[in-house]
């Protein structure tokens, strides 16, 4: 396993040490579940908005919860390992709720980042309290259109009935 992917507590304990060091720690999160070239640049462009990216992966079986059944299609340590090999993506830790608000809280990041599928209206309550509590910065990207794990997903169902 990837020295990257970590636990709460020491994502925390590194959030620490980062700020103390006036660096910014930049936090998103998501299913990463079939890692395309949207992720990809979603990654990069979360990356540049500060010094060190901290990317939150939910667990399986909340993945199931947000997803369906069928998914995910790849286990989360495997999906926190191929996250963790970018090399923009600085941690991984993988979370257990639906929702990333412990692990926000954890992290305590200078910026937190969402795609732009994404608005404030429409990030979770708790999630932005919580953001709000800490005083984190919160920026979206556009979402790349074109991409996505379900899209993937529906072609290599079409594929393979073809």
């Amino acid at each position: 396993m990837s020295p990257k992917i970590v636990g709460r507590e020491q994502l925390s304990a590194c959030s620490e040490q980062l700020r103390a060091a006036g660096k910014k720690l930049v936090v998103t999160n998501g299913c990463f579940d079939l890692l395309h070239v949207g992720h990809v640049r979603y990654l990069q462009a979360a990356r540049a908005f500060g010094d060190f990216l901290a990317v939150g992966l939910n667990d399986d079986r909340s993945v199931r919860e947000l997803k369906g059944p069928g998914r995910p299609l790849t286990t989360a340590s495997d999906r926190a390992e191929i996250v963790a090999a970018l090399e923009c993506v600085d941690l991984v830790t993988i979370f257990p709720e639906v929702r990333a608000t412990r692990f926000i809280a954890a992290s305590r990041p200078a910026i937190y980042v969402k795609g732009g599928d994404y608005s404030l209206e429409t990030l979770d309550k708790d999630e932005l309290a919580t953001l709000k509590e800490i005083g984190s910065d919160i920026r979206l990207i556009p979402f790349e259109k074109g991409y996505s794990s379900s899209r993937l997903i529906d072609q290599i169902r079409t594929f393979k009935e073809s």
